[in-house]
């Protein structure tokens, strides 16, 4: 099991627009302008098989649900080989969706150029920007890690929403997710 860090993509960033196919229905394409929210917008970077995003997709379902009603969009992408990774095909995608309770698009970046505009490195990765698209924080959901027997709590993440939420000042200290690499092409 791979344990690659994210590269944190500078604070202040504006969110790189895209237009993928959402795995979920079949003929849909978002942009990140179609799907941010009226506060703030969390975009994340996953995949089907890593067991890291296995170990965290539970508290993520749960963290989207909690905030979606507050103003705070979500957006998952994956952006794997899939020749090299077929369990990460459209497809099973969708199937991945559906078991977890998805109520936001799982989209997918064919062309990996999306990750590579986010500067993405892993999955999970995270980044949440606020209300004018202006990347507020980056990084990891929380200490949990598979098997440190550290529970999840979505603490890093959900501390970086509020912030947005209430316009509280968001600690620059922040800590890289780490996961399973990108499967770059």
């Amino acid at each position: 099991m791979a344990r690659t860090p994210s590269n944190m993509l500078p604070l202040g960033t504006i969110a790189p627009e895209f237009y993928l196919k959402d795995t979920n229905s079949s003929d849909t394409f978002y942009s990140f302008s179609d799907l941010k929210g009226e506060k703030g917008t969390v975009v994340l970077f996953i995949c089907n098989h890593c067991p890291f995003v296995h170990h965290v997709i539970e508290e993520v379902v749960r963290i989207a649900n909690d905030y979606r009603v507050q103003g705070i969009g979500f957006i998952a992408i994956s952006s794997n080989d899939v020749v090299n990774y077929p369990q990460d095909a459209p497809e099973l995608m969708t199937e991945f969706a559906f078991e977890n309770k998805f109520e936001f698009p799982y989209l997918y970046d064919e062309t990996q150029q999306v990750a590579r505009d986010y500067d993405a490195a892993c999955t999970p990765d995270f980044y949440l920007f606020d209300n004018l698209n202006k990347l507020v924080y980056r990084g990891q959901l929380d200490d949990s890690r598979p098997g440190n027997g550290i529970p999840l709590s979505g603490s890093d993440l959900r501390g970086a929403i509020d912030g947005v939420i209430y316009n509280r000042v968001i600690n620059p200290n922040q800590k890289p997710s780490l996961g399973c690499n990108i499967k770059w092409k």
